[in-house]
C-alpha cells in the first residue's frame, strides 16, 4: 500500500470506495460535493488530498485537510478506509501523512468534525481519540501537533 496526493485518475474509484464505506456503515451512501472535484477544493486552495493505494492500484482510503481563516489551524476531512481494509492501520497512516504535511506547512492544530448522531459515526469517535485528539466541543476534536 502506499499513500500518495491525490490524481484524477483516482476520481471514480475514490468515489465507489467511498460509497462503499458508507453503505458498510450503514449509511446512505451518498457523495460528499468537494469529492466531485478534489482539485478545485483542495489543491487550487492551497490544501491537500491523499489516496491509499493498493497493490493493483485500486483506492482502498483517503484524507485531506482545509486550511482555517486561523494559519495555524486545519480541518481534515473525508477519512474514508474501505471496509475490507480496515484494522490495518490504513487510517492511521493517512492522519499521520495528513498531520506531517500540516506540520511541514506551519499549522499546529488539527481539527475534525465528527459529524452526528454520534451513534452514525462511532467508527470517528473511537479513532480520533486513539489518535491524540480530544474533543473541545461536541462533535469536534482537535489535536496540537
Amino acid at each position: 500500500m502506499i499513500i500518495k496526493p491525490y490524481e484524477e485518475i483516482y476520481r471514480d474509484d475514490l468515489i465507489f470506495m467511498v460509497l462503499q464505506a458508507k453503505d458498510a456503515l450503514g449509511r446512505r451512501p451518498t457523495i460528499n460535493k468537494d469529492l466531485l472535484d478534489i482539485k478545485a477544493n483542495y489543491f487550487d486552495r492551497g490544501d491537500m488530498f491523499w489516496v491509499a493505494i493498493n497493490e493493483e492500484d485500486r483506492v482502498i482510503g483517503c484524507i485531506g485537510f482545509s486550511k482555517t481563516e486561523n494559519p495555524s489551524e486545519a480541518f481534515l476531512h473525508r477519512l474514508y478506509v474501505k471496509s475490507s481494509e480496515k484494522r490495518k492501520g490504513i487510517g492511521a497512516q493517512l492522519l499521520l501523512t495528513a498531520e506531517n504535511s500540516m506540520r511541514s506547512q506551519g499549522i499546529s492544530v488539527s481539527l475534525v468534525h465528527l459529524g452526528s448522531p454520534m451513534e452514525q459515526w462511532f467508527e470517528s469517535y473511537s479513532f480520533y481519540p486513539k489518535h491524540g485528539y480530544e474533543e473541545y466541543k461536541p462533535g469536534y476534536m482537535r489535536k496540537e501537533l
